[in-house]
């Protein structure tokens, strides 16, 4: 499984997903508190490849407004991809975020990892919203 795709799978599938039944239309809290309908069976847009799901109108910013409380330290996912990959679970080591750059087709040096960096949080965001995450307009292109 790809980076993008432990992406999606920690947004939707993060809480009760695993105890969901196998329908996919049962309804699975999320960490914030709302519910959010079950996955959908379609593939991912955008050319992405190995993601097993697409986000169907889920509230990505609340999730992962929920999940930085339940850090207790600051996150800033909005403008850093560590904290988004932190706030996650998922491994920010500079070899994840090569690996997911290349994954997401960045087309820069790898090596000049704040300009990669900036790339990354801006394309993991509208890949999100391309995917049916719903995301504040002022974060998205």
């Amino acid at each position: 499984m790809g980076m993008f795709s432990n992406i999606m799978s920690k947004l939707f599938g993060h809480s009760s997903a695993q105890a969901a039944p196998a329908s996919g239309g049962a309804q699975a809290p999320d960490p914030a508190g709302a519910a959010s309908t079950g996955p959908a069976a379609t593939p991912a847009a955008g050319g992405v490849a190995a993601s097993p799901t697409a986000l169907v109108d889920v509230d990505v910013a609340q999730i992962l407004d929920g999940l930085v409380a339940q850090h207790g330290q600051k996150l800033d996912w909005r403008h850093s991809i560590v904290d988004l990959l932190k706030t996650l679970d998922l491994d920010s080591s500079l070899s994840a975020r090569k690996e997911l750059a290349h994954e997401l087709g960045y087309t820069g040096s790898t090596d000049d990892s704040a300009t990669m960096n900036v790339w990354l949080i801006k394309e993991v965001l509208n890949k999100l919203k391309q995917n049916g995450g719903k995301l504040p307009a002022d974060l998205v292109s």
